[in-house]
C-alpha cells in the first residue's frame, strides 16, 4: 500500500499493522505530513470545535531520584539548584490560575520521596476544596498501586505518565538498568484500572528512535487506548549524558501529532512547550495538526529556570499572566478560542 492509502486506512480503521506503521514512519514525504495534519485538523474540529483548553502547570519541586539520561533534573546532575514549593505556593499558584480561567491544575514534579502520600493527598483535597468546579491532574512519576489509589481517593482526576517508549531495548538506552519498562507499563495499567483519566506518551528523535520503535509506540497507544497523549520533540539538556545529541525532528513530532489524533479521535491532545520551544510557531502547528490542550507554566517565575528538563525551555522570562496573555493571542490568530471548563475526556460539546 501507498502511504496515502495507509492514511485513508487509519482514518476509516483507526489502527493499522505494526508493519504498515513502519513503513508510514520510514518513507514519509512532507507531503503526507500535510496530508496527516489536514486528516487531524478536521477530525479535532469535528468532536471539539475551535476550543483549545488550558491547564495550568505547576512545577513543585525539581527533586527527583531517577537518573534519566536525557532529563535536566536527574539525580546525577549536581550543578542544578535544587527546590521545592510549599503548600501555601502550591495554593498561590492555584489561585492566580483559577483567576485567570484555568479549571485544571496540572501538579508536576520530579520523583520526589519528600511529598509522601500523606503530603500529596492534604495537598490534593485542600485544592478540590477550595476548587470544586476544577481537575486535578497528577505528573509525579512512578508510585505504588497503593499511593495511586490514595491520591485518587482524595480528589486526584488525571495523571500524566509518558511512556517515553514501547521498545525495551530503546527505554533501556534512556534509562538506567533500575528503571524498567515492565514497572513503567505496570504503574499505566493500575492508573487506568484504579479510574484516572490516564495519559501517557513519548518523545520524538530521542536517541535510539527508530521507525520500528516508533511503530511499537502507535501499536502500544491503539492497544492502551489512553485519555490523554503527550508528545513532543527530544531536547537535549547540557548536563546530561545526551547533551551532543540532535533535538527531535519538528516535522516528525508534528506528523506523530496528527498520526494520534487519528488513532485516538477523541483523545486529549496537547500542543507542547517542547514544541513551542524547538520552533518559534510549534505550538500553532501543534493545534493545526489536531491539538486541543495547552498547557501553560503557573509556576512561580523565581523557580522556573530550575525546571529545566531541556535547554532553552521557551516561556521561562514571561509572568504566568505574560505567557497566558501570548498563548491566547497566538490561538485567536489561527482562529482558535481558549475556553474557561476543565475539559474532560469523553465530555467535549462542540460549539463551533
Amino acid at each position: 500500500m501507498t502511504n496515502s492509502e495507509l492514511l485513508d486506512l487509519l482514518g476509516q480503521e483507526h489502527r493499522l499493522s505494526p508493519e504498515q506503521w513502519e513503513q508510514l514512519f520510514a518513507t514519509y514525504t512532507p507531503a503526507d505530513v500535510e496530508a496527516a495534519m489536514a486528516m487531524a485538523r478536521e477530525i479535532a474540529l469535528g468532536w471539539f470545535g475551535r476550543k483549545i483548553y488550558f491547564r495550568g502547570i505547576v512545577e513543585f519541586t525539581n527533586y527527583c531520584k531517577n537518573d534519566c539520561r536525557y532529563c535536566g533534573i536527574r539525580c546525577s546532575n549536581h550543578s542544578l539548584s535544587r527546590y521545592r514549593l510549599t503548600q501555601e505556593d502550591i495554593l498561590t499558584c492555584c489561585r492566580e490560575g483559577y483567576r485567570a480561567g484555568f479549571r485544571t491544575f496540572v501538579l508536576q514534579g520530579g520523583e520526589d520521596g519528600w511529598f509522601d502520600d500523606e503530603k500529596m493527598c492534604t495537598l490534593i483535597r485542600t485544592i478540590k476544596q477550595t476548587y470544586p468546579d476544577c481537575a486535578v491532574t497528577l505528573s509525579l512519576g512512578e508510585r505504588s498501586r497503593a499511593s495511586y489509589q490514595a491520591m485518587f481517593d482524595a480528589g486526584a482526576d488525571r495523571y500524566l505518565l509518558r511512556h517515553e517508549t514501547a521498545d525495551p531495548a530503546h527505554y533501556a538506552l534512556l534509562h538506567p538498568a533500575r528503571q524498567t519498562l515492565e514497572n513503567r507499563m505496570r504503574c499505566l495499567a493500575e492508573l487506568k484500572q484504579i479510574g484516572y483519566q490516564t495519559g501517557c506518551g513519548m518523545m520524538i528523535g530521542s536517541p535510539g528512535q527508530t521507525p520500528r520503535t516508533l511503530a511499537r509506540d502507535m501499536v502500544f497507544l491503539q492497544e492502551f487506548d489512553p485519555q490523554m497523549v503527550g508528545v513532543g520533540p527530544f531536547l537535549p539538556h547540557g548536563d546530561t549524558p545526551f547533551r551532543d545529541q540532535p533535538g527531535g525532528s519538528v516535522e516528525l513530532t508534528l506528523f506523530v501529532l496528527a498520526l494520534c489524533r487519528i488513532t485516538l479521535p477523541r483523545v486529549l491532545l496537547p500542543s507542547t512547550t517542547a514544541l513551542g520551544t524547538a520552533r518559534q510557531d510549534g505550538r500553532i502547528q501543534g493545534i493545526l495538526a489536531g491539538c486541543n490542550v495547552i498547557m501553560p507554566n503557573l509556576s512561580p517565575a523565581a523557580v522556573r529556570k530550575k525546571y529545566m528538563l531541556y535547554d532553552n525551555k521557551s516561556g521561562t522570562d514571561l509572568t504566568a499572566a505574560q505567557g497566558i496573555d501570548l498563548l491566547r493571542r497566538q490561538m485567536e490568530q489561527i482562529g482558535y478560542q481558549v475556553v474557561v471548563g476543565r475539559g474532560d475526556f469523553g465530555k467535549e460539546e462542540n460549539h463551533d
